[in-house]
C-alpha cells in the first residue's frame, strides 16, 4: 500500500509492503553515493541488503541507544559524509529505529544545507510514528530532541517483515504510539486493540496509525497547533523517561503511563486494560519532583502552564492550557491510584 504525504514541494510516498527492503532500488534513487546509517542493535543484513543495491553504498554503524542521539555522533556522521566526498546529489538512508532516523535525518538536513534522505524504519515505534513527519533531532543538555530541524524524507519504506527479529518488549514499545493515535483520532483502531488479536492485526495497526499521523502532519507540518495531539501522553511520559532512575523503561512504556492521567475517568479503566493487553502497564516508584523538573524543562512548557491533549471519549481529543502543577497533581492522583 502507498500512502501519500501531501506537503506541497515536500510531498512524498510512504510505501507499506512486506519484503520491500529486498527491492528498495525499485523505489529509491540509489544510483549514486549512499550513506546507509544503522545501529549495532539492528541485524547487519538489513543495511547490507540495502547497500548492495546502491551504486556506492557506505555503511555507518552507530551504537544502539539514546546516547547516540548526540551532537558528537551528529558530527561523526557529517565527518563521514565529508571524508567520503558526498555531494549535493548524493543521499542518506536510515535503516534502524527512531534514534537512527532522527540522527541521520538531522545530518542529511545540515550537510551542504540539505541532501536527500530516505527512511527504512526497523522498529514498530519508528514504523508508525517517528519515520514520517520530518522531525529530526538530537538530545542536548539533558533535554530530549532540543536541537534539530523539520526535514522531510524523500520516501519512507515500511517493511513489517523487519519486525520479526524484534523482542516482544520492543513490539509493545511501538504499540504505545498506536494506542495514542487510536485514543485521540481513531475509535476503530482502539476497537482492534480491545477486541482483536494484536499480532495478527499488526499490518492494519501500522497502516491505520500512519494514516492518522499523515492527516495531522498535512494540516500542521511544523507543530503550530493540531500536531500537538501527537504529544498526547508525552508531557508526563517524557518526565518519567527523563527523570533519574527511570532508565529501565522504554519510551513507549513511559508514554503509556503518561496517557493514563490525560484520559477521562469514564474511559480510563478501558485504556488501562488495553495497555495491559499490550504489556505496557507498569507499576513503578515515582519521584514526582524529578518527573516535574524533567517534564517541564522542555520546549512545550510556557512559563507555569503547558498545553496538553486530553481524551474523554475514544477517538476524540481536546487541547487545553493548564498549570504545570495541576498536570503533576493529576498524574500523581491517577497513576498512584490506578487499577
Amino acid at each position: 500500500m502507498t500512502i501519500r504525504m501531501n506537503l506541497g514541494s515536500d510531498s512524498y510516498d510512504i510505501v507499506v509492503e512486506r519484503g520491500i527492503i529486498e527491492k528498495a532500488k525499485d523505489h529509491l534513487n540509489l544510483d549514486r553515493r549512499v550513506l546507509v546509517v544503522t545501529d549495532s542493535g539492528v541485524p547487519s543484513e538489513y543495511a547490507k541488503k540495502l547497500a548492495e543495491q546502491c551504486k556506492e553504498g557506505i555503511v555507518c554503524v552507530v551504537e544502539q541507544g539514546e546516547a547516540s542521539k548526540s551532537l558528537p555522533m551528529f558530527a561523526k556522521l557529517l565527518q563521514k559524509l565529508l571524508d567520503c566526498g558526498f555531494s549535493r546529489k548524493d543521499c542518506v538512508v536510515a535503516v534502524g529505529g527512531g534514534v537512527v532516523g532522527d540522527l541521520s535525518g538531522f545530518a542529511a538536513s545540515a550537510y551542504m544545507r540539505g541532501i536527500d534522505f530516505y527512511n527504512i524504519p526497523t522498529t514498530l515505534l519508528s514504523q508508525i510514528d517517528s519515520s514520517i513527519g520530518g522531525k529530526t533531532a538530537v538530545n542536548f543538555g539533558g533535554v530530549k530532541n532540543i536541537v534539530g530541524a523539520f526535514y522531510q524524507p524523500k520516501k519512507v519504506l515500511i517493511d513489517p517483515e523487519l519486525l520479526k527479529t524484534l523482542p516482544k518488549r520492543q513490539i509493545s514499545n511501538g504499540l504505545a504510539e498506536a494506542v495514542k493515535m487510536a485514543l485521540t483520532s481513531d475509535g476503530e483502531l482502539f476497537d482492534i486493540f480491545e477486541n482483536k488479536d494484536i499480532e495478527s492485526s499488526l499490518d492494519e495497526i501500522i497502516i491505520r496509525s500512519l494514516k492518522v499521523k499523515k492527516s495531522v502532519v498535512e494540516e500542521d507540518e511544523k507543530e503550530a497547533g493540531l500536531r500537538r495531539i501527537l504529544n498526547f501522553g508525552h508531557t508526563v511520559g517524557h518526565g518519567i523517561e527523563s527523570s533519574e532512575g527511570m532508565a529501565e523503561l522504554y519510551h513507549g512504556e513511559c508514554v503509556a503511563l503518561g496517557m493514563i492521567p490525560m484520559c477521562g475517568d469514564a474511559i480510563r479503566p478501558r485504556v488501562i486494560e488495553v495497555l495491559k493487553k499490550c504489556d505496557l502497564y507498569r507499576r513503578i516508584e515515582y519521584d514526582w519532583e524529578k518527573i516535574a523538573k524533567a517534564a517541564f524543562h522542555d520546549k512545550k512548557a510556557d512559563g507555569d502552564t503547558v498545553t496538553v491533549t486530553t481524551v474523554n471519549e475514544i477517538g476524540r481529543f481536546e487541547m487545553k492550557k493548564i498549570k504545570c502543577l495541576e498536570v503533576i497533581e493529576k498524574a500523581k492522583r491517577t497513576l498512584e491510584g490506578a487499577l
